[in-house]
């Protein structure tokens, strides 16, 4: 059985948040057009792996809640749906190009684990989200950053 790997994957809540999650339960995880998040998805994303749910383009910024990667990835029609925003006039059901993974929703954080506190933490160095300019939607994260996050969130709850 292959070990659990962690990622982080951001969506603006205003589009589809931790609380639209937890609504749903499990619900696809869709509009992914950059090719570099997109392999993370279709070659190395497994059902079971776990997720930071991170809100980008909000205030604040930041980890709002866990998920697990609930299916394996498989073609986005959103591709190629004219009427959708992350249409992409290449991709077609014969040539889908991008893929989208369904996700299920674990916890919500009493409070965002801001970006600014993550950046305080000597422990979180080496984590991509915290490199300027890194700008993916999707990002492997090492288990130890991974598992410092959750004790950032867990020693707020005391």
């Amino acid at each position: 059985m292959p070990k659990t790997q962690f990622w982080l994957m951001k969506s603006e809540p205003d589009c589809f948040s931790i609380d639209d999650l937890e609504r749903k339960g499990i619900d696809h995880w869709d509009g992914v057009r950059n090719y570099q998040a997109r392999n993370f998805m279709r070659d190395q994303m497994r059902i079971g792996d776990r997720v930071l749910f991170y809100h980008s383009s909000a205030r604040p910024i930041g980890i709002a809640g866990l998920a697990r990667v609930h299916s394996e990835a498989y073609p986005d029609p959103t591709a190629w749906d004219p009427s959708n925003s992350h249409f992409d006039p290449l991709a077609s059901p014969e040539n889908p190009r991008w893929c989208m993974v369904d996700v299920e929703f674990v916890e919500k954080f009493p409070e965002i684990l801001t970006l600014e506190e993550m950046h305080r933490n000597p422990s979180l160095e080496g984590l991509l989200v915290l490199k300027r300019g890194m700008r993916l939607s999707i990002q492997p994260v090492e288990k130890k950053h991974f598992d410092e996050i959750l004790k950032m969130v867990r020693n707020r709850k005391r």
